[in-house]
């Protein structure tokens, strides 16, 4: 196999530093055609495990191999987030294995199954109505603001948040709080936040107690909302106080970051392809929201641990090795895509893995994703049509989130 020349020395897709600037899509594209499952080799415990690296899986088929074979490729072995901070304590990893995310079989499905009663179709229709309002009047809020403003804050952040209170029951009152405790659970590799790996386990913690003392609430008086039907339901199977504390610090990151994200890129795609905002606007097609999934793919990647000896793309992956997922890269897959590179919100098929490589962590909020990202750019369309960049996004330093802090907008 040939070596990829445009790969320098010591590249590494998990630096903070390379997603600080940008998606590294033309690496990606190289190991695609020269070798699509490389060994990416990393110092000591750079990435808080004690390994020497992990193997970088590029093309969309091998994603989706490897999402949809669990028993080859382990969510819980070393969790499904690729890199924390290097000081990270192996007993604060072991600890995220509480979180579905982490989980693998049978354990995920048992969970899965109680929890994923929140996201029945019955219950996301019955919440379009509620977050179409709220998407209209975020949308007039900041069209009625004086000069430029910051969209993340001002829109993006608002109805994923909005939606995640509304579903399990979250005061309004108290969103802010939610924002607060994920914004700074994700954020350590971010020097402007000047947040440590501590403040991010202490708001985790807050996190999961907020949502603890409302499990314990619901159990001694139910009520008739979602928490009470996961937490009570004992003859179906309920979560425990404190599975359901890991199931909502899920949603806040996975609910909140991910759609927050995926709708601010979204929005600068358009203002950087007006033909593509002016189709939206004339036409409002319903395969904007996932083409925009596709283009943003928020979570540029997971990564498993292989569970024995086993062979993916030519290359021999031994047991206890990591294996890296990038969804980025297997969204710009051109036997996949069409033109892979280009933002076209009439794609029609688009298998894009921006929720996951199938399996059994599909994203459980696909639905509600896709309804809010639908329901904001209407709302933002009839509302500020002429909405304009006033400045180049901002972007986050991370090691597998693709975020942006700040886009600078203008309705005037």
């Amino acid at each position: 196999m040939p070596p990829c020349p445009a790969l320098p020395d010591g590249f590494d897709f998990t630096d903070p530093d390379v997603l600080h600037h940008r998606v590294p899509l033309p690496e990606f594209a190289e190991l695609r055609r020269a070798e699509p499952v490389r060994w990416i080799p990393q110092s000591a415990n750079v990435a808080g495990f004690q390994d020497e690296g992990y193997w970088a899986v590029t093309r969309h088929a091998d994603v989706r191999y490897v999402s949809t074979h669990p028993e080859l490729f382990s969510s819980s072995l070393n969790t499904a987030i690729i890199r924390f901070n290097e000081h990270i304590e192996r007993d604060a990893i072991d600890a995220q294995r509480l979180i579905l995310l982490n989980m693998d079989p049978p354990e995920h499905t048992r969970v899965r199954q109680i929890v994923q009663r929140v996201f029945t179709p019955r219950a996301i229709r019955a919440l379009e109505e509620r977050l179409r309002d709220r998407a209209r009047n975020i949308a007039a809020n900041a069209r009625d603001r004086s000069g430029p403003f910051d969209f993340v804050t001002e829109v993006a952040c608002e109805l994923p948040l909005q939606a995640i209170a509304e579903l399990i029951g979250i005061p309004q009152d108290d969103r802010a709080k939610i924002f607060d405790w994920s914004n700074k659970m994700i954020a350590y590799d971010d020097p402007e936040y000047a947040i440590t790996e501590e403040v991010g386990a202490e708001s985790a913690t807050e996190l999961i107690s907020y949502a603890m003392n409302m499990a314990a609430d619901r159990k001694e008086c139910p009520a008739k909302d979602i928490v009470t039907t996961l937490v009570v339901a004992e003859d179906e199977g309920s979560l425990r106080s404190d599975e359901f504390g890991f199931f909502v610090l899920m949603l806040a990151v996975a609910g909140n970051e991910t759609t927050r994200n995926a709708i601010t890129h979204g929005m600068h795609a358009f203002l950087t392809h007006p033909e593509q905002w002016e189709l939206y606007k004339a036409e409002r097609p319903a395969t904007a929201a996932e083409e925009i999934v596709r283009w943003a793919t928020p979570v540029v990647s997971f990564q498993r641990t292989a569970t024995q000896d086993t062979e993916l793309g030519g290359k021999r992956i031994k047991k206890g090795e990591r294996v890296g997922i990038f969804y980025a890269s297997a969204n710009h897959d051109p036997e996949v895509f069409e033109n892979p590179d280009t933002f076209d919100i009439t794609r029609d098929p688009n298998p894009h893995l921006g929720f996951g490589g199938g399996g059994p962590h599909f994203c459980l909020g696909k639905s509600l994703a896709v309804l809010e990202i639908d329901l904001l750019f209407n709302a933002v369309a009839d509302a500020m049509p002429d909405l304009r960049l006033a400045g180049d996004p901002r972007r986050l330093r991370s090691a597998w989130i693709n975020g942006v802090k700040e886009l600078q907008v203008s309705t005037g």
